[in-house]
């Protein structure tokens, strides 16, 4: 077991219920998060940015109007800094873009938007860009399934 072993034990027995809460409790993590706000003045930018900023944890709020974008810094989870944003009445969601030269088809078409910043693309999954739906109907045409593959041979 060994010394720091039984330190911790010992230090479990002495300490009460609620010092063991508070030590369990885990720090949240350092995050980034950015969100797509619309604001079309700064008025809008100045209610979008006390809100956030009000949240406990953030480290510092930066406001893109012309990007239509916020970015929050801070020991924040992203779904509390969107609910914030969103009980300021503006529509908001997180930032759904990708800088340009990270997409292998930025003109797909799921992957291009004409409301994106310059130089941005809607983010896509990486595992649902190509389409297999041709690949499935030939493996079908072929298979002890169908019925008809006999008079297709």
């Amino acid at each position: 077991m060994g010394i720091k072993g039984t330190i911790d034990c010992i230090s479990d027995v002495m300490m009460g219920s609620s010092e063991k809460k508070k030590m369990k409790k885990k720090r949240k993590q350092m995050q980034t998060v950015e969100l797509k706000i619309r604001m079309d003045c700064t008025g809008c930018e100045r209610k979008v940015k006390n809100a956030l900023s009000s949240i406990s944890g953030v480290e510092s709020v930066e406001i893109n109007r012309k990007e239509h974008k916020a970015t929050v810094r801070g020991y924040v989870e992203p779904s509390k800094v969107l609910k914030k944003a969103k009980s300021t009445g503006k529509k908001a969601e997180i930032w759904p873009y990708v800088p340009y030269h990270l997409v292998d088809q930025p003109y797909a078409a799921g992957a291009y938007d004409r409301k994106a910043p310059p130089g941005y693309v809607r983010s896509l999954d990486p595992f649902n860009t190509h389409n297999n739906d041709s690949f499935d109907s030939y493996t079908y045409m072929f298979s002890d399934e169908n019925p008809n593959a006999c008079s297709i041979m």
